[in-house]
């Protein structure tokens, strides 16, 4: 697909190939937002898809206390198990269509490991972490964590298409998450031949193609295939259909942020003033620890890389 501007079919604002970094024993990360063609899609200013892997038994993934502030972190897995412990004193497993959903607020820490039972074992893992921006009003809430099963998250969709709702409200339906703003997440699958239509309520939304091949506006549509970002324009009417067999893809956007966000390392706020504040409170010692955990990643040289994996 020809992802320049000029190219763009109808109804679709820009594509993004995502940049790939791989992090040793076959573990790689695609990062789709934020990036040259796009920076935020609603709140959503980052994207990453995790994987997959199949990790050899006695490895994991390692992911060390660390800090952030102005966010919430969501994390999504279609494979896998990881354990994520943050300053809280949560202590939470997540697996396959469950939802992690950390709010950072004023700040928080957290790690994210694989559990010692799935170590020993190995294993595949896969999934996605994304973060919010948390709207002005809310960048200094008092941090919080919650954690919702498969069964909590609500299900919708026909045509051969099944939508797992993981966090906001799409096509009149609600997931449990506390969030802030307008906004919407959700797992799609599409069985061969299926199709989705994404609803127009929301300003700004996106499609990225985990599984599989995706055409829009089918008949004769645009085809795009796995680990693209398709962004599309406001209230264009979109229709997406599984091209080729069987497809999975993750819808998402919301309302434009209310001003720009800026991003340094893994603390995202509307002032730089504040993220300046992060760095010097992360450098002393200042932030929270998280119980149990004795390391943490420092404080890096700039420009950093957002989520500094092992």
């Amino acid at each position: 697909m020809n992802t320049s501007a000029k190219a763009m079919p109808a109804g679709i604002e820009t594509v993004v190939i995502p940049r790939s970094t791989d992090l040793g024993d076959g573990f790689t990360v695609r990062r789709a937002l934020p990036s040259a063609q796009r920076r935020m899609v609603g709140p959503f200013v980052f994207f990453d898809q995790m994987g997959p892997v199949v990790l050899r038994g006695g490895h994991g993934l390692d992911v060390r206390p660390h800090p952030h502030i102005g966010l919430a972190t969501v994390t999504y897995l279609f494979d896998g198990e990881i354990l994520h412990r943050d300053s809280l004193g949560s202590v939470q497993p997540i697996r396959a269509g469950e939802l992690n959903w950390m709010t950072a607020g004023r700040g928080i820490v957290h790690s994210e490991r694989t559990p010692a039972e799935a170590r020993a074992a190995g294993g595949r893992l896969f999934g996605i972490q994304a973060w919010v921006a948390l709207p002005q009003a809310h960048e200094e809430d008092e941090p919080a964590f919650a954690h919702h099963p498969r069964s909590a998250l609500p299900l919708l969709g026909d045509d051969g298409a099944e939508a797992r709702l993981i966090s906001g409200s799409l096509g009149g339906v609600r997931a449990p998450a506390v969030v802030h703003g307008d906004m919407f997440y959700a797992d799609v699958v599409l069985k061969p031949g299926g199709r989705f239509r994404l609803p127009v309520e929301h300003v700004e939304r996106a499609a990225y193609v985990v599984e599989g091949r995706i055409a829009v506006g089918a008949p004769n549509g645009s085809v795009f295939a796995t680990e693209q970002l398709v962004v599309f324009a406001p209230g264009a009417e979109i229709v997406v259909s599984a091209e080729g067999g069987a497809a999975r893809l993750m819808v998402f956007g919301g309302e434009p942020m209310d001003g720009p966000r800026h991003l340094w390392w893994n603390f995202v706020s509307s002032s730089t003033e504040r993220i300046e504040q992060a760095k010097a409170d992360w450098q002393t010692g200042r932030f929270a620890q998280v119980p149990g955990e004795s390391e943490f990643i420092p404080l890096p040289p700039s420009p950093p890389r957002p989520v500094d994996y092992p």
